[in-house]
This record gives C-alpha cells, sequence and structure tokens, in this order.
C-alpha cells in the first residue's frame, strides 16, 4: 500500500450530507471483486447524464477542471454511511482521491479508507465551508496541502490540525494494512509460539 505522508493538491468541494456508499458507487457498478477498474463507475449516478452512453453531466464537480484531478475531497457530514461495501473507498482511490475532509464518517467506511491509504480527516462544518470558499474563488492558486506527519491541513490564509489515533496513523505513514500492521510483531508471534509449544506440547499434535 502506498504510504501517505503529505499532499497538496486541489480539493474537489462535494459539499452533501449523508453521502452513502451506495453514491459513492451504485450495486450495479460493482461487476468484479478485486479492487482495479472500479473508477470509472465512482458517483456514476452523478457524474453521468445517463448511466448507459456515461455521457458526463458537466455540472458535477468533478468533472470539472481542475477539479477533476483533486487528490482532496471536500465534503458533508456522514459522508460513507450506510453499507460496508470497500468498493466505495476502493473506487475513490483509484479514482485519485487520497484525502477526504469531513465532520464525520461512517465508521465502517472511515476504517475501510485508513485500510486502503485513504486519509479521513475530521473537521467542523464552518472550517470545510471556508476552505470551500477559498478553493472555489481560486482552486488552481489555493491548493490544499494535507499533512499527516504534523496532523495540519494548510491553506493559503490559514492552517488548522486534526486528530487520528496513533495506530491509524502509523499505518498511513508506513502503507501497512491490517496484515502487514500485524507482521511487524512477526518476532514477538514466533516467541510466543516456541514458548507455548514447549509448554503446551500436545495443542500441537
Amino acid at each position: 500500500m502506498e504510504p501517505f505522508t503529505s499532499i497538496t493538491s486541489v480539493a474537489a468541494p462535494l459539499l452533501r450530507i449523508n453521502v452513502d456508499t451506495d453514491a459513492i458507487i451504485p450495486s450495479r457498478e460493482m461487476k468484479r471483486v478485486s479492487k482495479e477498474g472500479l473508477a470509472d463507475g465512482l458517483f456514476s449516478g452523478w457524474r453521468y447524464l445517463s448511466i448507459t452512453s456515461r455521457e458526463p453531466n458537466p455540472e458535477f464537480i468533478l468533472n470539472q477542471p481542475p477539479y477533476d484531478h483533486a487528490k482532496i475531497l471536500l465534503t458533508g457530514r456522514n459522508f460513507g454511511c450506510g453499507s460496508s461495501r470497500e468498493h466505495a473507498v476502493w473506487a475513490l482511490k483509484e479514482w485519485g482521491i487520497r484525502a477526504i475532509i469531513a465532520p464525520s464518517f461512517g465508521s465502517i467506511f472511515q476504517l475501510n479508507c485508513v485500510r486502503n491509504g485513504v486519509l479521513p480527516v475530521i473537521a467542523d462544518a464552518e472550517t470545510i465551508e471556508k476552505i470551500a470558499g477559498l478553493v472555489l474563488s481560486d482552486p488552481l492558486t489555493n491548493r490544499i496541502t494535507v499533512d499527516l506527519q504534523n496532523r495540519l491541513v494548510r491553506t493559503p490564509s490559514f492552517e488548522l490540525s486534526f486528530d487520528i489515533a496513533e495506530r491509524e496513523r502509523q499505518m498511513l505513514l508506513e502503507g501497512l494494512d491490517m496484515i502487514a500492521l500485524t507482521l511487524k510483531a512477526e518476532s514477538a508471534i514466533e516467541a510466543f509460539e516456541q514458548t507455548d509449544h514447549a509448554n503446551r506440547p500436545w495443542a500441537y499434535l
């Protein structure tokens, strides 16, 4: 998994509340079980005027330059609510989103973000609207930096700190999924197995 330390990018304001995982990637778009090939279905109900023709909706923010290359998404509360489908995060990441700034997230979606290299940043709605105002006034000049190393979001006119659990921070900084995180304790696991095997040999028959 690609480590996340700091990114500077155009941010795309999608200030909608209660965006659920079916809006992020509708079930009709999940035609494969791998993490690849899902970006085309991202927000398909909003990105396209017609699902069959795939004609882009010019009013949707991610279809508009320069937001069509954004790596940061600004959005409303309870983003990623609904089902626990991991495909929603896979689609966002494959499209290019590496950080999402919202007042709150669906709990399972938030965990899925961390486990797939996408940073969920919690900020209050008023601050997000302030960032969105800066971005909309001049998105290329007012690029946003999300610095996980120092737990900061920087804009051209102000910065804000954010909280993240240290375990999740380290997973993102080091690019570790749950298996890789467990394997960091491989020597301790092996030492336990050796001691346990000596104490309880019958359990290994």
